[in-house]
């Protein structure tokens, strides 16, 4: 994906599996040094990350950013909470919605844009152990149909 000056840098691809995606927000991201560097680098993981909204900031939480080597001594802890940078509009209308019983907002991709690291959270409800089976059976069933459909247009 590389249209608009957009360039991924990380996903989450978890996220899509263990969750429903509701709502997509962007934001920026307060950073270090040493972190824009690695970012640059595409040394980042959203595995196990989590957004939590404290009053009127948001912060991101257990992503792990890879330390700069270069840096050495002025490196930055690889897990550290980093704060999002959202319109306060924004974090009251997602406080208020994650208020909501089972949701929660997680990070799903982050990318550049215009150079600046932006994360893509969203507004997510967990998927329980039958959804998820119910979808690897329906992308099970689409394969085999569309695996069906090429092989007669070949004949």
């Amino acid at each position: 994906m590389k249209d608009s000056g957009i360039k991924v840098i990380a996903t989450n691809r978890k996220a899509g599996r263990d969750y429903f995606l509701l709502d997509k927000f962007e934001a920026g991201i307060a950073l270090q040094g040493s972190e824009i560097k690695s970012i640059r680098a595409g040394q980042v993981s959203l595995r196990e990350s989590y957004v939590r909204i404290d009053g009127q900031e948001a912060w991101l939480m257990n992503a792990h950013i890879a330390p700069y080597d270069p840096a050495s001594n002025f490196n930055h802890e690889p897990r550290r909470p980093r704060r999002l940078l959202l319109h306060r509009r924004e974090i009251y209308k997602l406080n208020d919605k994650i208020r909501v019983r089972g949701f929660t907002l997680i990070p799903t991709k982050m990318y550049l844009k215009g150079g600046r690291a932006k994360v893509e959270i969203a507004l997510a409800r967990g998927k329980k152990q039958y959804d998820k089976r119910r979808e690897i059976a329906k992308r099970d069933v689409e394969r085999e149909i569309s695996r069906t459909v090429r092989r007669r247009g070949r004949r």
